[in-house]
């Protein structure tokens, strides 16, 4: 139990300072710190995540930036694939599984080192523009495009979930920031409304085909997850933003190099 409350607080902290979908470090936190395999490690983490994003998601509906129905679409879109991502996850061995997040982790770490964490001022310059915003309104404008846009993030998002237990910010936020004209506070906002949604859905699909959460484990980890994110907010007015990527990029490279070697051996 304190093992996984102290995984808990370092993960939420971590999430705090940089805002990173929350499976990214919480599978690993989970499959290294309590030694649960890949399929149990993944819905146990989405727990965490799916109640800190349900906190985030009420306070941006409190400024009135989340765009309710594109998050409702994606979660809808998200909610179907978390089936078969999750049946696939049970299918494939654990040591494919280690290396595929080894992997994502790898291409999360690339991006950070050759784009940085991404400002809003850049966002508009480099879209898709698949769906369009109205600037009256600020919402977005419903064509078969938009539509099928949004509901592919959704899609997407709820597959990576149901397989690997991630999918989050890391998924969510660049699409939306490729294809849409939101802005990047409203970007964030619909994310984590998805994220909530989404990974509570992917929760009840693992629990449905038969995967065991353990109840205590579980509650204590969300809970220092929740306490950690508050810690790692304080300490964004201690750490530069430099610093932070730095860190949070060795970060993710050493735990990467750690799954792919426990991966290689089969464990």
């Amino acid at each position: 139990m304190p093992i996984s409350m102290l995984l808990g607080v370092l993960v939420g902290a971590i999430l705090g300072l940089t805002g990173a979908g929350g499976g990214i470090l919480a599978v690993p936190a989970l499959v290294f710190g309590l030694g649960l395999p890949m399929q149990q490690a993944a819905p146990v983490a989405l727990i965490a995540v799916s109640v800190s994003a349900s906190v985030g998601a009420f306070q941006g509906f409190r400024f009135g930036l989340v765009r309710y129905k594109a998050a409702l679409l994606m979660a809808a879109g998200g909610l179907v694939f978390t089936w078969p991502g999750h049946a696939l996850a049970t299918l494939l061995p654990q040591p494919v599984l280690l290396l595929c997040f080894a992997g994502i982790l790898l291409f999360v770490a690339f991006q950070l080192v050759t784009k940085g964490f991404k400002a809003e001022q850049e966002h508009a310059s480099d879209v898709w523009t698949w769906a369009t915003i109205n600037p009256d309104t600020g919402r977005f404008v419903w064509t078969l495009p938009t539509a099928l846009a949004i509901g592919g993030v959704g899609a997407l998002t709820g597959f990576m979930s149901g397989l690997l237990g991630v999918g989050g910010g890391f998924v969510l936020v660049p699409l939306l920031k490729k294809l849409t004209q939101l802005g990047m506070q409203s970007i964030v906002a619909t994310s984590l409304m998805v994220i909530a949604l989404v990974g509570t859905g992917a929760v009840g699909t693992a629990l449905l085909q038969g995967t065991r959460i353990l109840p205590l484990e579980t509650g204590l980890f969300t809970l220092a997850v929740v306490v950690g994110m508050g810690l790692g907010r304080h300490l964004m007015g201690v750490l530069k933003p430099e610093t932070v990527q730095r860190i949070f990029v060795a970060l993710l490279i050493a735990v990467a190099l750690g799954l792919v070697y426990k991966g290689l051996r089969g464990t």
